[in-house]
């Protein structure tokens, strides 16, 4: 089996289902959707043939050989590389919080899970944990008892619900919260182990949870040794 990764899809919100459309043609069904918007200037913007800054942001979690498929059609079918197509990219992860998780990310109980991402010298990790809405304060309280310092929250929508109740035996709502706390690696576990344990699949909170290494920080409000 080759390396996971967290699989994040911009486009004009416009466009958005026809992209949802082709993921689910290639068994990508655990999605998390949330709203944004560009930064550009209007001659930027003219430049590159868009015509909105409102964007939608999908986030999907694939195994390489996926991402390698995929990627493929949306150069094919979508015609990503052309102005106002959009842009699809990858973000190895270092770890996931449970078995369980990971099947229901991926949708693959067989999959068998190589050790931590190469990026293993990083001195900091986000976590990322999505969750039933309103139960922030719950995830929080849990994550600083175990070292974190604060985190920051951003609504969204599932579209991949149905996985749940064939990998966990649950039934989740589309509307998520998705906590972003940034930590020093070395206390990723701990705070990971805390929130599964407080706010996990068999809570109310229904989360999930997964890191990335991050390779370099700016700006950051991180309380330093």
């Amino acid at each position: 089996m080759g390396n996971i990764y967290l699989m994040t899809t911009i486009v004009d919100r416009k466009i958005i289902k026809k992209y949802l459309e082709l993921y689910r043609e290639n068994d990508l069904y655990v999605m998390f959707l949330t709203l944004g918007y560009g930064t550009a200037t209007n001659d930027v913007l003219d430049y590159l043939g868009l015509d909105s800054i409102e964007k939608a942001v999908a986030y999907s979690v694939v195994e390489e050989e996926t991402w390698q498929t995929v990627k493929k059609e949306l150069q094919k079918k979508l015609r990503i590389d052309a102005p106002g197509g959009g842009i699809a990219y990858i973000t190895p992860l270092s770890s996931v919080g449970g078995k369980k998780t990971l099947d229901f990310l991926l949708e693959n109980p067989d999959y068998v899970k190589k050790e931590e991402s190469a990026l293993k010298n990083t001195d900091h990790d986000l976590i990322v944990v999505i969750a039933e809405q309103g139960y922030t304060n719950l995830i929080m309280d849990a994550a600083r008892e175990a070292g974190a310092y604060g985190g920051t929250v951003v609504h969204a929508k599932g579209t991949g619900m149905a996985a749940a109740e064939k990998f966990m035996g649950i039934t989740l709502s589309e509307e998520k919260e998705i906590i972003y706390i940034v930590t020093k690696t070395e206390g990723k576990n701990a705070i990971m182990k805390a929130v599964m344990d407080k706010a996990g699949y068999e809570s109310k909170a229904k989360a999930v949870c997964f890191s990335l290494p991050v390779t370099d920080t700016a700006g950051l409000r991180l309380v330093e040794d």
